[in-house]
Order: C-alpha cells, then sequence, then structure tokens
C-alpha cells in the first residue's frame, strides 16, 4: 500500500488541508492519506493554541466523510517534541509493508535541506511537494539525494490559513465555507479561538 502522510498542527485543520491530500491522493495514486496531528511542532515558535487531543478530534471529523482519509495520533501518543524522521523510522517499523510518502507544500519544498536528519528521511519517504501556481521552485539546488525523492503534483492557489481562521472566530469574523461543517460545529460548541 502507498500511504500519504499529512503532517501538522491542524490548528484547526481547514479545506485547503483536505484539498492537498485529495490532489496528493490522485496524482500520486496513494491508497490513503494519514494526517497526523503534531504533538510539539518543531518548526513552530508557539506551542498550538488548542490541546492536542482536541486538534485531533477536529482531524477526524474532517476526515470522516472520505475512506481514503485517517486520522492518526501517532506523533501525540508518543509525546514530545515531533520531529518527521523519529516518526518516519517508527512508522517504517510498524508498517514495513507500507511505501510512504510525506506530502509538503511548496514552501517547504526548498526547506528541506534544512529539516532535522534529513538524509535519513529521504532513505525512508518520498516527498510530495504541491507545487503551487506562481510558486518557482528551483530544484536543481537541492542536493541530488533530495531531487530524486521529491514528486511534484500540481496544486491549485488555495489561500486558508489557520492562523487567519483563529483570527476571525476571535475577532468574531465569519470562517464558513474555510472549514467543514462538523469542524466549525466542533470549533463553536467547544468556544475554541475566542481569545
Amino acid at each position: 500500500m502507498k500511504i500519504g502522510i499529512m503532517g501538522g498542527t491542524f490548528d484547526p485543520i481547514h479545506l485547503g488541508h483536505l484539498i492537498a491530500a485529495e490532489r496528493a491522493c490522485e496524482e500520486a495514486a496513494l491508497d490513503e492519506v494519514w494526517f497526523m496531528p503534531a504533538h510539539v511542532p518543531p518548526h513552530k515558535r508557539n506551542a498550538p493554541q488548542t490541546d492536542s487531543a482536541r486538534r485531533l478530534e477536529m482531524v477526524e471529523l474532517a476526515v470522516a466523510g472520505n475512506p481514503r482519509f485517517r486520522a492518526s495520533d501517532f506523533e501525540i501518543r508518543r509525546g514530545g517534541t515531533s520531529f518527521t524522521v523519529s516518526t518516519m523510522e517508527e512508522m517504517v517499523r510498524e508498517f514495513p509493508d507500507r511505501e510512504f510518502y510525506y506530502i509538503i507544500g511548496a514552501d517547504m519544498v526548498m526547506y528541506l535541506p534544512h529539516w532535522h536528519r534529513i538524509g535519513d528521511l529521504a532513505k525512508l519517504v518520498t516527498f510530495i511537494g504541491l507545487a503551487r501556481p506562481g510558486y518557482a521552485l528551483q530544484l536543481e539546488q537541492l542536493p541530488w539525494e533530495l531531487r530524486d525523492k521529491i514528486r511534484l503534483v500540481p496544486m491549485p492557489l488555495v489561500e486558508i490559513s489557520s492562523t487567519d481562521i483563529r483570527a476571525r472566530v476571535r475577532d468574531g469574523r465569519s470562517y464558513r465555507y474555510l472549514v467543514s461543517v462538523p469542524v466549525q460545529r466542533y470549533i463553536e460548541e467547544n468556544r475554541l479561538y475566542e481569545t
């Protein structure tokens, strides 16, 4: 089986995440995409605003309608800082019959050389880079061992961010159509992001 991993804070998960996963699934012929909320993301300066259990619940609600999407609590259960290489080492050990692909945005493709233990990670996964319109990727500037491990997938321009959604909730502005209806209901029922 070919499994795409979509990691992130998902604070909250939004339609841009789902569109990206669907596009990666279709273009790279993935069997499933596993959405994996980070316990403590290594690249973010501030801790997630919402605790990991609630972020996972929102992911579960968001992916429930797609039989190829799954929510994974793998990094949350492990705890600590969620370094991708550590996660994938454990995933490969636990699921030796799976072929793993790690889905990243265009902005992260050129940043890959700075990832923690990227050489080890590149041996474990193929990266699916979501190539957005107007975003120039210069793969020839990457080390050759990374270039060979990146598959670019065209991605429509979707300008949705979790930061904007949180600000909209806090300011009492609409965020309808930015998150799925079950996620919006969850945010409202649990009064998330209001302060």
